[in-house]
């Protein structure tokens, strides 16, 4: 055994020893690598220098044009939330599909398809869930194990449905990892992996998983009504009322991810229309008066969309000087206008219990983040200060089978890594050291990142440390054990891993939209 593999486990030991400790994951793994490091540079064994690089790298997250979309979903996410938007969907669609089994269960898979694809905030949603949906479920006869199983699995949905926050972090990684590949097998000129193709490429086997739920729950409750001597009563709300409780979110999901898909939008600029639209929704639950103002806004928003397709909206140049064209006079008019509006929507939201809360909620989440993006690229530079890159890519082209043998052994480890940490991490240590390996060959770049943003959904499931777990738990009544929880999961996450190998063993779910809306 060479020095620097000894020093790699030394490294890999600490890394899991840090992180179990119980210390702020961002301190473990950044501090970690850095003592080690010391240690072996003490030794003789560690070339210091590398950390010259840290400010660079620091300087290159926080100037990366697209992480300024995390905290705008996260905002957008939050807003929802707190507008209790995804409460009366569920109300409405649980009363239109009916009373029984099958119909509460089924609205739960649904309406968290539709959280999913607004605002992909698994904790607060699997609270929400919990909260509202968990004693409906067993007052309707339905067990504590599919009951649990189905709000945990159904709340991790935010994962892999667009927008998601892993496909964002994916698409920054994987882009990277690609672009080194590629250089590294001599063409200095690749195609650019986006944001937008990984959202392209999870659409498929997003609505796939949610028809693997779907037909799960269907199966398992077929036919059975309520086991309750009163079953819950059956809401009166109307057709009017479902849609008018649904179509806000619709809309929000069309503007936000058909902006990026049609390619009107970059993923940064649909996520600061995703806010100011998460916005007008907050602000028109708060009364009448700001449903008005908020009503107009989006009517409003609707024709500048409009007047920008067709070419009539936007300022006028001369000479390098605003020409004040009756164009350019319209369209500054509107947007100060549209300006105005969404002051005013702003203006009647409850700052302490929505916006001051979302904001605050927001800046934890996205240093959490942001932190461990940070403390991974220090981890990255130790790794590659012991030749790490080196020895891994010496392990996996020893492997049988090329670069599918890598690809395999790469999914095994994500799914075991799973179990411990949490997907930001597994992101920022894993990717980049196997991604320019294995991106060398003909594997495409999109595929890769789904199947890794499928796995990683399962990591949100698995115990000890799965995260859709611990938000149940807390909201859990103290009759479910934390054992019950355990075992409700497990259906689940077999219907993940089979999503998993369908995705892996047809690459075109994954490949074909992205091919036909960007190619």
């Amino acid at each position: 055994m060479t020095p620097d593999i000894l020093w790699l486990f030394v490294l890999a030991l600490a890394v899991f020893a840090g992180i179990l400790s119980g210390v702020p994951v961002m301190l473990a793994i950044a501090g970690a690598p850095t003592l080690v490091a010391l240690v072996a540079a003490s030794a003789g064994q560690f070339d210091m220098g590398y950390f010259q690089a840290v400010p660079q790298r620091v300087f290159g997250v926080m100037s990366n044009p697209l992480l300024l979309a995390v905290p705008l979903f996260v905002l957008m996410g939050l807003l929802l939330e707190k507008s209790q938007q995804a409460e009366k969907m569920l109300k409405s669609l649980t009363a239109a599909l009916g009373g029984n089994q099958s119909a509460l269960a089924l609205a739960v898979v649904l309406v968290s398809a539709l959280i999913a694809a607004s605002t992909g905030i698994i904790g607060a949603t699997i609270v929400m869930l919990g909260t509202i949906t968990f004693p409906a479920l067993l007052n309707a006869g339905i067990n504590k194990h599919m009951s649990s199983g189905l709000i945990c699995a159904s709340g991790t949905l935010g994962q892999i449905i667009p927008p998601s926050i892993v496909l964002i972090l994916l698409g920054d990684q994987v882009s990277n990892a690609y672009f080194e590949a590629q250089q590294e097998a001599g063409n200095f000129a690749p195609d650019p992996v986006t944001v937008g193709d990984l959202f392209a490429g999870a659409l498929l086997p997003g609505f796939l998983l949610v028809a693997f739920y779907a037909g799960y729950v269907l199966l398992r409750l077929r036919g059975k009504a309520s086991e309750t001597d009163a079953p819950p009563a059956k809401s009166e709300a109307s057709i009017l009322e479902l849609v008018k409780n649904i179509a806000p979110t619709l809309g929000l999901i069309v503007a936000v991810l058909g902006s990026i898909l049609v390619g009107v939008a970059t993923p940064t600029e649909a996520a600061g229309v995703g806010v100011a639209g998460a916005l007008v929704i907050a602000a028109a639950a708060q009364g009448r008066k700001a449903a008005q103002i908020a009503s107009a806004c989006a009517v409003l928003a609707v024709l500048l969309l409009g007047l920008r397709q067709s070419g009539i909206f936007g300022l006028e140049f001369d000479g390098g000087k605003i020409a004040w064209t009756g164009a350019t006079v319209i369209s500054l008019t509107l947007i100060i206008l549209l300006g105005a509006l969404l002051v005013s929507v702003i203006a009647a939201l409850p700052r302490r219990e929505v916006l001051v809360s979302a904001l605050s909620e927001t800046v934890v989440i996205t240093g959490m983040i942001f932190g461990i993006v940070i403390a991974a690229s220090i981890l990255s530079l130790v790794f590659r200060g012991f030749n790490g890159d080196e020895h891994v890519a010496e392990l996996l082209q020893s492997l049988p089978g090329g670069a599918y043998g890598m690809l395999l052994l790469t999914m095994l480890v994500i799914f075991l890594l799973g179990f411990i940490l949490e997907f930001v991490e597994i992101i920022f240590i894993v990717v980049p050291i196997v991604g320019p390996i294995i991106l060398q060959s003909d594997i495409s770049p999109v595929w890769f990142a789904v199947l890794i943003a499928l796995n990683l959904q399962t990591s949100f499931l698995t115990p000890p440390f799965g995260f859709a777990l611990f938000y149940f738990r807390s909201v859990a009544p103290d009759a479910i054990k934390t054992r019950d929880i355990y075992v409700s999961v497990l259906p689940f996450v077999v219907l993940q891993l089979f999503a998993l190998a369908l995705v892996a063993a047809v690459p075109a779910l994954a490949t074909w939209l992205p091919d036909v809306l960007f190619k």
